[in-house]
């Protein structure tokens, strides 16, 4: 049969073509021999992971790295100690972003922050990282708990790869809540101390020990820095009773530039020292039957000052904290009055509306009302606050109250209208803060807390 045009041949029998399968592509593998190797190793074989985590509380991170390397001056004297802070101490994003993206966005603050450590490793010196960490949350929550997980696995990866290059023992203190562990506070260095055996303060070489941390409360210098965030850092080494440097400082040499500090309670506590006698009125009972009002941020003194100046008058108390609402207060102060006993309101009354309330009170039974203003600023309310909730059952804190929000205070600061006589008061009594308790109360008031 002929063939037709531009049929296909197909190969007969007898020549049938011979040629080499396609070649398949090599599928890339991303298990490395090492771990092969580790996996047909028996466990008690196998080589210690070298970062080891865990957490305190529900609130402290500890991470440690550990190596085969041993310090070259061991000895039997006290232990030096330097520790770092963390972000912008140590590492900065690579990216360029204030905030890393992810654990492998990071790049050494100064190349040669490698070397330094690992001399400072070779001298003796133990490494530790002590880190404010709030963006972290080691508690779970169902409504973020996805986000919580990336944030927390993002830290722990980076951690990882920073010590995994640098190759030396270091024990990273991350504090993720507003507690003990939160710098400028010392439980991070209380618990590095337990960790490493170094309990009593004689362990430790404390004037030739030193902390590294970019919040130093550095002011802006015309255009060429930015102001630090805060002085938490400085702070933080003034409370161990270490030298503290900034980065640029301990890395680069520069010199110490000018700082400040939002507020000192060693300075005012030694101010209120100078003063032989208290400028504060005595308030005194002029009348059978009255309301006094108490006015002032969280953390002013106020329930203070009840309790040591207008209980052993007489006076009833009503706190909307221990009772929960304006309504419930009303409440029991009227019965107060009725049972004639004068009546102490302790809230922080900020505005005028608020305190209608109970200047209507008075006039609905026909007795007068005193207002006490307390002038305590901001951040004197703010460290008054965390001294007494973190000494949570002590003579501190009689009424074992917790730390309040940042936004107590904020919100007060925005509700705020100094109180007028125009409003119906008989007087108004400005109260400044007062210092009192034990020495021991007071070393721990004058510490760095906020």
């Amino acid at each position: 049969m002929p063939e037709r045009p531009g049929a296909r041949k197909r190969p007969s029998a007898s020549k049938k073509e011979v040629s080499p399968p396609p070649a398949k592509r090599r599928q890339q593998s991303h298990t490395t021999n090492k771990a092969v190797a580790s996996f047909f190793t028996p466990t008690s074989k196998k080589e210690p992971e070298k970062m080891t985590w865990r957490v305190v509380k529900d609130s402290l991170l500890v991470g440690r790295y550990n190596t085969s390397a041993v310090a070259q001056s061991a000895s039997k004297a006290r232990r030096r100690i330097a520790a770092f802070d963390f972000d912008s101490t140590l590492v900065i994003p690579a990216s360029g972003k204030k905030f890393g993206r992810d654990a492998s966005d990071w790049k050494w603050w100064h190349e040669s922050i490698p070397g330094k450590l690992t001399q400072l490793h070779e001298e003796g010196y133990l490494l530790a990282v002590v880190s404010n960490q709030g963006g972290i949350s080691l508690k779970s929550d169902p409504k973020t708990v996805k986000s919580d997980q990336k944030r927390l696995a993002d830290f722990k990866g980076k951690v990882s790869a920073v010590l995994s290059q640098l190759d030396l023992p270091v024990t990273v203190y991350a504090a993720t809540g507003r507690d003990e562990y939160r710098k400028p506070r010392v439980g991070m260095w209380r618990e590095l101390l337990e960790d490493h055996d170094l309990g009593i303060v004689e362990s430790v070489d404390l004037e030739n020990s030193f902390f590294v941390g970019d919040a130093g409360g550095r002011e802006a210098v015309a255009e060429i820095t930015v102001k630090d965030h805060s002085c938490v850092d400085r702070d933080f080494a003034a409370n161990v009773g270490l030298p503290f440097h900034t980065p640029e400082e301990y890395f680069l040499q520069q010199t110490p530039q000018r700082f400040v500090r939002d507020f000192d309670p060693a300075t005012y506590m030694n101010r209120l020292a100078e003063s032989s006698t208290s400028a504060n009125p005595i308030i005194t009972k002029t009348d059978v039957l009255d309301i006094i009002l108490l006015v002032g941020s969280p953390g002013a003194g106020k329930s203070s000052f009840y309790w040591r100046h207008l209980q052993p008058l007489g006076y009833g108390r009503v706190n909307q904290d221990i009772l929960k609402t304006r309504e419930k207060c009303v409440k029991a102060a009227t019965a107060l009055i009725e049972e004639v006993r004068s009546v102490v309101v302790d809230n922080t009354n900020a505005d005028q509306d608020v305190r209608a309330v109970w200047v209507n009170l008075a006039k609905k039974h026909s007795i007068p009302i005193r207002c006490v203003l307390f002038t305590a600023s901001a951040k004197l309310c703010e460290h008054n606050d965390t001294v007494r909730a973190l000494n949570f059952g002590s003579e501190t804190n009689p009424e074992n109250r917790t730390m309040l929000p940042k936004l107590a205070f904020t919100s007060f600061a925005s509700r705020y209208r100094a109180p007028k006589l125009e409003e119906g008061f008989k007087e108004i009594i400005k109260v400044d803060f007062e210092l009192t308790g034990s020495d021991d109360q007071k070393e721990l008031w004058s510490r760095y807390w906020i």
